[in-house]
């Protein structure tokens, strides 16, 4: 579905040259000659963009007084402010209002379209971020009863309300996101941005363009401007995942944003600046890394300073049932139907070592869900699915159960139905499919392949 923008101007000559600019481009549009017409639109038809001028003589609220009511109905539209007499005051309050950007008359068709991809990628970044957290649970509190986790969420209420830079570390699968989401809502930011990076997926030489963006033209492929990361999250929080797998290069670039709060597009020859928090983690030992030369010293100072550690989930084994129970009932809500467990299968899953912690506990307990012949999940159900002596991993060579033919059958017909939707959402387009997927493009072409499936014969992306 091709974007939508509402078009807001007293003067019809504009609306109309805007219309046709964007009409051309692939974009829909409506419009409004005023700031009435223009709150009465939204409630008709949900835009994802709005061009608002600033001045809109006639009655009615102007432009700063609708971007007020908008930004209070709906938070999450992008809204770009448009004037020929606007005071640098003017500029500043739109901005604390929430506009996106302020571009000056007489209008550029160059201006208009990248300040409008631009809103656009913003709010994508945004719904996307929101999805992922509620599809791994960031929405809700953090789930067990040990002591270990009562300490570490007492860690966040304390760390949260300030503005310094967090390392969370811990074994792959802990919820080291989910403790930096925590952060990010408990915080004077949490009307803000969001934005997780994994460090470790970028590819090296793509590192500087997914940070710090590019203009357009930048090297060959940049055909328009793209921001980067840090823009995206800026006014809230950036969670640098992973961030041990950092090359040197990249590494340095990042000290510098940190020291200074000012990045460079790639191609670009104005310095941004940025008011960004950074929330990083790390499953390797950061302080071993920096003695033996493959992480900076320096950077390690400027990130480390307040830490929390997230204890793997064998030590924790109190935190299994109410985590057993919180995927269940995300699972029920999923598949529609009940989906519990009997007394007996919840101590199998306590004495099991979870070697890939409570994300592995997630997998398990889905595959429990899609998979049980019964009504409820038994203890031979989920002795059918654990190595028997607790300490190998579904899929290891201890777990035999994982080898029969027929099970592994379900679990790819699950996968292909959940790649087919994903790709009939995304219209045929790989990487938008990979998104919702939320895995990246190669890693759903291998995933495509391995099923047999065939991209979409207009496959894009």
């Amino acid at each position: 579905m091709s974007p939508r923008v509402l078009l807001v101007d007293d003067e019809a000559n504009i609306r109309r040259m805007l219309g046709a600019l964007l009409q051309a481009e692939g974009f829909e549009t409506a419009e409004a000659a005023n700031g009435t017409a223009a709150l009465a639109a939204l409630a008709a038809v949900v835009p994802d963009a709005v061009l608002l001028d600033l001045m809109m003589p006639g009655g009615g609220p102007d432009g700063l007084g609708t971007l007020e009511q908008l930004k209070r109905i709906a938070p999450d539209i992008p809204v770009v402010m448009m004037s020929g007499k606007a005071s640098l005051t003017d500029a500043v309050r739109a901005t604390k209002l929430g506009a996106f950007q302020f571009l000056e008359k007489p209008l550029t068709p160059e201006g208009v379209l990248t300040a409008l991809r631009s809103a656009l990628e913003l709010s994508r970044t945004r719904a996307e971020n929101r999805r992922l957290h509620e599809e791994l649970g960031h929405s809700d509190p953090l789930i067990g009863a040990s002591q270990a986790l009562t300490e570490v969420r007492a860690l966040i209420a304390r760390i949260a309300p300030t503005e310094a830079r967090v390392l969370i570390t811990g074994e792959s699968g802990t919820g080291k996101e989910l403790v930096a989401s925590a952060i990010h809502r408990l915080s004077a930011r949490a009307a803000r941005p969001f934005v997780c990076v994994n460090s470790a997926a970028i590819p090296k030489d793509l590192v500087e363009s997914e940070m710090f963006g590019h203009e357009r033209g930048a090297f060959t492929g940049a055909g328009e401007r793209r921001l980067g990361r840090f823009e995206l999250a800026d006014g809230g929080t950036l969670f640098l995942d992973e961030v041990g797998d950092l090359g040197l290069d990249a590494q340095a670039k990042l000290l510098r944003v940190l020291e200074t709060g000012v990045i460079e597009r790639i191609g670009g020859e104005t310095p941004v600046t940025v008011d960004v928090r950074v929330v990083a983690a790390t499953n390797k030992g950061l302080a071993k890394a920096a003695h033996e030369g493959r992480f900076r010293e320096d950077l390690l100072f400027r990130l480390d300073v307040l830490p929390i550690h997230i204890p793997p989930l064998r030590e924790r084994p109190e935190d299994v049932a109410p985590l057993t129970q919180h995927f269940a009932a995300r699972q029920q809500a999923r598949l529609g139907r009940p989906v519990r467990f009997d007394d007996g299968a919840i101590p199998l899953l306590t004495g099991y070592a979870w070697p890939g912690n409570v994300r592995e506990l997630a997998n398990i307990v889905e595959r429990l869900a899609i998979l049980a012949a019964g009504d409820s999940i038994t203890a031979d159900d989920v002795a059918r699915v654990l190595p028997p002596d607790g300490a190998g991993a579904p899929g290891s060579a201890e777990s035999a159960s994982w080898t029969d033919i027929a099970l592994a059958d379900a679990l790819d017909r699950y996968e292909r139905t959940l790649i087919a939707r994903a790709l009939s959402a995304a219209r045929g387009n790989v990487a938008d499919a990979a998104r919702k997927l939320a895995t990246d493009r190669a890693n759903l072409y291998r995933r495509m392949r391995r099923l047999g499936i065939e991209p979409p014969r207009n496959a894009a992306g």
